[in-house]
C-alpha cells in the first residue's frame, strides 16, 4: 500500500484551524459534522467531501480553496496547461478597451461560430484545445464587437466569457473564474439577452454554492428567474428556467432542505417533458436525463448514499450527452460506491470518468477525496488504484 503524502485537505483545514487559533473541537462545534469526523478528516483517515471542506471554508473564513488546494499546480505544469492561463487572464481584461487597431479579425460569422466550438470544446472536456484558442477569440471578438456592435456578436463574447469562467473553474482557478462572470455580465447587457444574463446567474449561484454560501445561491437563483421573466416563452427560456431549478435542488440539498430539493426537481422534470432533450441550448445539457442525474447528485449531497446509488443504477446516459456530465455522473457515484464500502466499484467508476476526460477528472476535487478514500480504506492497494493515485499527484 502506497504512503499517502501529507499535503492533503486535512492537513490544510489543521494549519487554518490552527491560525484560528481553534481547538478541533471548537471548529467541529460550528459546523454540521461531528468532531469526529473532522479528527479523522485532518489525520487523512476520512477524505474531506466538497460538502465538508465548504462548511468548514464558511466557518474558518477562508476560500475554499485554500483547503483543497487548487490549483493543483504541478499536473498543471505537467499538462502544459498552467501557461495557457495568463493569457486568458489578459484577453479578459480587454473588454472596455474599444477596437485594437492592431487586430485583424475573422468575420462576424466565423467568430460567433468559433465561440461555439469552444464551448463545444469544453462540454468535451478537450481543455487544452480550448484554453489555447480562447485568448484568440476574446481578443477578436472583443474588437469586432466594439467596431460594429452587434446581438450577436455580443452574444457571441459573451459566450467565451462563458468559456473562460468553464475552464478556470475546471482548472482551480476560482479567482479567475469571477472575473469571467463579470464580463459575462457586462456582455449579455450589451446584447440585452435576459436568457445569457440568466445562464450566469445560474452559474453565479454555483459559485457560491462551492463555497457554502447557500442563501446567496439561492438569491442568485430567484434573480435568474426574475430576469428569465423578461424573455419570451420558448424553448430556449424553458431549458434555462429547468436548469435553474436544477441549480437550485443541489444548493438545496447542501442545505439541508429536502422539501426544497423535492420541489426544484418537479419542476426541473416538468420543464423537462416540455423540451426533451435540449442540451444544444446553451450547452447546458438539459433533458430529462440530466434531471435524473441531478436527483441523484442531490442524494450524494445529502449523503443519502444507498438513495444515491439506486437512483445512479437506474441511469444510462446517452451517447449524445457531454462528456463533462457523463463524467460529472460518474464521479458522484464513485463517491456514492465509497462511502457505501462499495471500493471496486468506486474505483471502475473512476476509470471509466478517468477513461472519458482525463483533464476534467484530474483537476476534480471529488475525484481526487475519493480516491484517498479508497487508498485509505484498501489494505493491499490494487495497482489500478495506486496509478490513480500517483495520476492525481497523491
Amino acid at each position: 500500500m502506497p504512503t499517502l503524502d501529507d499535503d492533503h485537505t486535512g492537513t490544510r483545514i489543521k494549519e487554518q484551524r490552527r491560525l484560528a487559533r481553534l481547538s478541533q473541537r471548537e471548529l467541529a462545534n460550528r459546523i454540521p459534522y461531528s468532531y469526529s469526523l473532522l479528527n479523522q478528516v485532518e489525520c487523512g483517515a476520512r477524505p474531506a467531501s466538497a460538502d465538508f471542506v465548504a462548511a468548514v471554508a464558511r466557518a474558518l473564513r477562508v476560500d475554499v480553496t485554500v483547503l483543497t488546494g487548487q490549483p493543483y499546480v504541478t499536473q498543471l505544469h505537467q499538462d502544459r496547461l498552467a501557461d495557457l492561463v495568463r493569457p486568458i487572464r489578459e484577453a479578459l481584461d480587454l473588454y472596455d478597451l474599444g477596437p485594437d487597431p492592431a487586430v485583424t479579425t475573422r468575420t462576424a460569422g466565423q467568430l460567433i461560430a468559433a465561440a461555439d466550438i469552444l464551448c463545444g470544446q469544453v462540454r468535451a472536456t478537450h481543455l487544452h484545445s480550448a484554453a489555447a484558442a480562447l485568448p484568440d477569440a476574446i481578443t477578436e471578438l472583443t474588437t469586432a464587437a466594439w467596431r460594429a456592435p452587434s446581438t450577436a456578436l455580443w452574444q457571441a463574447l459573451a459566450s467565451t466569457y462563458r468559456t473562460a469562467h468553464d475552464i478556470a473553474v475546471k482548472l482551480g482557478y476560482y479567482d479567475l473564474s469571477s472575473v469571467a462572470l463579470d464580463r459575462m455580465d457586462w456582455a449579455a447587457q450589451r446584447a440585452s439577452d435576459p436568457c445569457v444574463a440568466a445562464v450566469r446567474q445560474y452559474m453565479r449561484a454555483l459559485v457560491y454554492f462551492r463555497e457554502g454560501e447557500y442563501s446567496i445561491g439561492r438569491r442568485l437563483i430567484v434573480s435568474g428567474h426574475r430576469v428569465l421573466g423578461q424573455a419570451a416563452e420558448t424553448r430556449e427560456s424553458l431549458t434555462v428556467a429547468g436548469q435553474l431549478h436544477l441549480g437550485a435542488s443541489v444548493i438545496a440539498a447542501r442545505a439541508e432542505d429536502e422539501t426544497a430539493v423535492a420541489t426544484h426537481i418537479a419542476e426541473a422534470k416538468s420543464l423537462a417533458r416540455r423540451v426533451g432533450d435540449a442540451s444544444d441550448v446553451h450547452w447546458l445539457s438539459f433533458g430529462p436525463t440530466n434531471v435524473a442525474m441531478h436527483r441523484m447528485s442531490a442524494a450524494v449531497e445529502m449523503r443519502h448514499y444507498d438513495d444515491a446509488l439506486k437512483l445512479a443504477k437506474k441511469i444510462k446516459p446517452p451517447a449524445s450527452m457531454a462528456t463533462s456530465r457523463r463524467a460529472h455522473f460518474l464521479i458522484d457515484r464513485a463517491r456514492s460506491e465509497m462511502e457505501l464500502g462499495h471500493t471496486e466499484a468506486s474505483l471502475k467508476s473512476l476509470v471509466a470518468a478517468r477513461r472519458a476526460a482525463p483533464e476534467q477528472t484530474r483537476y476534480h476535487p471529488g475525484a481526487r477525496e475519493t480516491i484517498r478514500g479508497l487508498v485509505h480504506a484498501s489494505r493491499r492497494t490494487p495497482e489500478a488504484l495506486g496509478g490513480m493515485a500517483s495520476w492525481v499527484g497523491m
